[in-house]
């Protein structure tokens, strides 16, 4: 039977999941202070946003891939700042925020142009699942050169910084934020723990008080959203409710798959070995077919 909204909320869903507000809610103007107060948070700056960029991966159909939300913005110091949100496991998932950070780099670089005009990348991605081996919740990624004799650390000139706008050269090349929600313990140590706490638990405690909060608390009410609004979020809920199902079922299958076909092949390894004993008693190959069911070409090729 359908689950209605208000069966949803009754389990633990106070506010509308981040992922379907950053579709559908946070691309307005009027919402950019929900973002703007994360994004501060999290890059320790004041943190204003001059408009979202559209790219083929913000989409709205219904061929979206359920497990991928995409969210591209500038900020007032030019920089072009990729947010998504994955729930299932990828092993290319380095490969793919590389080549996101890569794509936007060359989608904003106008031909003629000099290369001092390269824009800076900040790739922020919320995950629910455990990228890569490690104890913490949060890894911020950059770019630095350090010397192989010397051990230093190679520094802008004062011409460089100049010309670039920049302190550091980590200041132009791509940054990485890996947000693996799942880690996180619940316990909300600063305001940017408590952003982590809402995208683990779609909910502010009483007293977050991080920058962007109490608009997401405004912004992101269920009860707030028009009726059509409403309809739709609980359609978005009931498809991403059902393919993570399929995707679960699709595992657990193959996993008692993968189980099944080892159990044969170790049983076809034991009839090798029986083979090759009984062939070493000089036991006539019909023989050795009848007690091992093996063929007479795979006896013959021991």
């Amino acid at each position: 039977m359908k689950r209605t909204l208000e069966d949803k909320d009754s389990m633990s869903r106070k506010l509308i999941s981040f992922d379907w507000a950053m579709k559908r809610l946070l691309r307005s103007k009027a919402n950019f202070n929900v973002l703007e107060g994360f994004l501060s948070e999290l890059l320790k700056d004041d943190i204003t946003i001059e408009e979202v960029l559209e790219s083929e991966s913000n989409q709205e159909t219904s061929m979206d891939k359920f497990n991928r939300v995409d969210l591209k913005v500038k900020n007032s110091a030019k920089e072009v700042i990729i947010i998504e949100i994955q729930y299932d496991s990828e092993l290319d998932y380095f490969q793919r925020i590389l080549y996101a950070s890569s794509k936007a780099i060359t989608e904003h670089m106008h031909k003629g142009k000099g290369y001092q005009n390269v824009i800076k990348v900040i790739s922020i991605n919320i995950l629910y699942f455990n990228l890569g081996e490690g104890d913490d919740y949060i890894y911020r990624g950059t770019t630095r050169f350090q010397g192989l004799h010397e051990q230093d650390e190679l520094r802008l000139t004062s011409g460089q910084k100049k010309l670039f706008s920049k302190i550091e050269p980590h200041d132009i090349f791509p940054e990485y934020y890996l947000i693996r929600v799942n880690k996180f313990n619940d316990i909300a140590k600063d305001t940017l723990d408590q952003w982590i706490y809402f995208f683990k638990n779609e909910e502010i405690k009483e007293g977050f008080n991080a920058k962007g909060l109490k608009q997401a608390k405004e912004a992101l009410d269920v009860m707030k959203l028009s009726e059509l609004e409403r309809l739709a979020y609980e359609k978005y809920l009931d498809d991403k409710s059902y393919k993570a199902s399929m995707y679960q079922s699709t595992y657990v299958t193959g996993h008692l798959k993968g189980k099944k076909e080892g159990r044969e092949e170790g049983r076809h390894e034991e009839k090798i070995e029986m083979a090759i004993l009984m062939k070493k008693e000089d036991e006539s190959v019909k023989k050795i077919m009848k007690y091992t069911q093996l063929t007479r070409e795979e006896i013959e090729g021991l």
